[in-house]
C-alpha cells in the first residue's frame, strides 16, 4: 500500500531536509536512529526490517544490500557509527530515503508521530569546544569588558567545554551555584558563593565531527566538509556573574560548564549545500595558510536564526541572526581546532560561538542586548527583561529557504530551573 507522508506547509522537515536523530517510544523504549519528515519520525531499524517483506525484485535486492550494511548501525543508540561512514555512503542512504518516501514505498507502520517519540542526544559526545567568532558579538561585549582583543582578527578563539553537560532539547537546565563578586562589579570586592543572579542564553550553531582526525595529525581546510556530519542549534547557557569572577586568568569554568542545549535533529551538509554562500566578512587574505578558504563563495551557509523567551505563558521574540555573519566560519574553526595535532573524534561537538549582527534586535545574548542588565528590554504586556528568571524558557529556531524547499532545524528549547540549595 502506498503511503504519502503529509508535510505541513511550514514544516522544517521537508523532503529537502531529512535530518537524523535518535528516538525512543513508549512501546519501544530502546534508543535507535530515525529521520524526521513532516510531523513524523521514520524508525530506521523498523523500516529496514519491513522492506525485507517486499516482493523479490531488483528494488528489494538493492534494499536487502542496504539492510545488510546499515541495519545494525541504525539499531545503535547513537549516530556515531553512521556518522563515521564516508560522506559518499551517507549521501547514498539519504538519497535512498528521499526516493522511498517520495514514491510512497515506506510502510505506514514505520512512521511514528512526533508527539509519540522521545528525543535523545543524537551522538555520543566525547569532546566539546565552543568558539568566540562573531566580530559584532566581540565588539559589543568589549564595550563592557575592556576592548576587542588583538588576537581576535588573527585566528578563531575557542575554549574546551564540558561534554557531560550537553543535553538534548527540551531537557531543563538548572541555575548554577558558583563564586561571584558580592556586587557583581568586578575584582577587588568580596567573593561570595551562591546561586547565579545573571543567567543568560547564547544563540549559536553547533556541528558534529564525522571523519576523525588522528592524534598528532592535522587537516586541510579544503577537506573540512569531509569531517562534518551536520549542524544543530546550540544554546550555550551562561552565568555572567560567575563568568566575571572566572575570566582572569584562565577563562570560563562553572559559568559555562553547567549546561549546553542542542536541538535533537542533525541537519546534514547535503541538505545545507543549496544554501552555501559567502561569509559577511572578507578576510580571505588572512596570514595563516591553514585558515585560507579558496572558494569563498561557498564558505558558509545562509541559516536564519531566531531566539524567543517564554515567560508566564507569553512568547517574546528577543533576537534574529544569521550564521553567515560569523567572522570565522565553521570550516575555519574546524581547521584551526585540528591544527595543533590534538585530534578529533567522531561525535565531537563544536559550537560556533554567539552569533550577533550589527543592529538592535540582532544581538545573540542578553549580556549584549541589555548591556549587562543595565538597559532592560521592554516585553509586551508591561514586563521587562534583564537576565533570565527561574521558570523562563528559551526557544531557538533556525531555517534555510521557504516553502517546499525549506530546510529547518526544529526548535532548541530549555526551561531554567531554580538552583539547588
Amino acid at each position: 500500500m502506498v503511503f504519502r507522508v503529509p508535510i505541513p506547509k511550514h514544516s522544517p522537515f521537508t523532503l529537502h531536509n531529512i535530518p537524523f536523530g535518535v528516538i525512543s517510544t513508549e512501546s519501544n523504549p530502546q534508543k535507535r536512529c530515525a529521520i524526521a519528515i513532516g510531523d513524523y519520525a521514520l524508525d530506521l531499524p523498523l523500516y529496514l526490517e519491513r522492506i525485507l517483506l517486499l516482493p523479490s525484485d531488483h528494488r528489494r535486492r538493492r534494499r536487502h544490500r542496504l539492510d545488510e550494511m546499515f541495519g545494525r548501525v541504525f539499531s545503535e543508540p547513537s549516530l556515531n557509527s553512521f556518522a563515521a561512514f564516508p560522506w559518499s555512503q551517507r549521501r547514498d542512504i539519504r538519497n535512498h530515503l528521499i526516493e522511498a518516501i517520495s514514491e510512497g514505498s515506506v510502510p505506514e507502520s514505520c512512521f511514528v508521530p512526533m508527539d509519540q517519540v522521545r528525543m535523545h542526544l543524537p551522538l555520543r559526545i566525547g569532546g566539546y569546544a565552543d568558539f568566540f567568532c562573531s566580530l559584532e558579538h566581540c565588539q559589543n561585549c568589549s564595550i563592557m569588558t575592556g576592548g576587542t582583543k588583538d588576537n581576535f582578527h588573527h585566528s578563531p578563539m575557542v575554549y574546551n567545554g564540558r561534554a557531560s553537560s550537553v543535553v538534548a532539547s527540551p531537557t531543563p537546565v538548572r541555575r548554577p551555584n558558583g563564586v561571584t563578586w558580592d556586587t557583581g562589579k568586578g575584582s577587588g570586592e568580596k567573593p561570595v558563593y551562591g546561586a547565579s543572579k545573571k543567567m543568560d542564553f547564547e544563540l549559536e550553531m553547533g556541528y558534529f565531527v564525522s571523519k576523525p582526525v588522528e592524534f598528532g595529525d592535522t587537516m586541510s581546510i579544503e577537506d573540512a566538509r569531509e569531517h562534518i556530519f551536520g549542524f544543530v542549534l546550540l544554546n550555550d547557557w551562561s552565568s555572567r556573574d560567575i563568568q566575571a569572577f572566572e575570566m582572569p586568568p584562565l577563562g570560563p569554568f562553572h559559568s559555562k560548564g553547567f549546561g549546553t542545549s542542542i536541538s535533537p535533529w542533525v541537519v546534514t551538509l547535503d541538505a545545507l549545500q543549496p544554501f552555501a554562500c559567502s561569509p559577511k566578512h572578507d578576510h580571505s587574505a588572512t596570514e595563516f595558510e591553514h585558515l585560507r578558504w579558496k572558494d569563498r563563495a561557498v564558505g558558509t551557509f545562509d541559516i536564519r536564526l531566531r531566539a524567543s523567551l517564554i515567560r508566564n505563558g507569553e512568547r517574546h521574540r528577543i533576537t534574529s541572526s544569521n550564521m553567515r555573519w560569523l567572522y570565522w566560519t565553521p570550516y575555519q574553526q574546524l581547521a584551526h581546532h585540528a591544527s595543533a595535532g590534538c585530534g578529533l573524534e567522531t561525535g565531537d561537538l563544536l559550537g560556533s560561538g554567539t552569533i550577533s549582527g550589527d543592529n538592535e534586535g540582532e544581538l545573540g545574548c542578553l549580556f549584549e542586548a541589555t548591556m549587562d542588565g543595565a538597559n532592560e528590554m521592554e516585553l509586551k504586556g508591561g514586563g521587562k527583561l534583564g537576565y533570565l528568571e527561574d521558570g523562563d524558557e528559551i526557544v531557538l529556531e533556525g531555517w534555510c529557504g521557504e516553502g517546499e524547499e525549506r530546510v529547518g532545524f526544529g526548535e532548541c528549547r530549555g526551561v531554567l530551573l531554580p538552583a539547588t540549595c
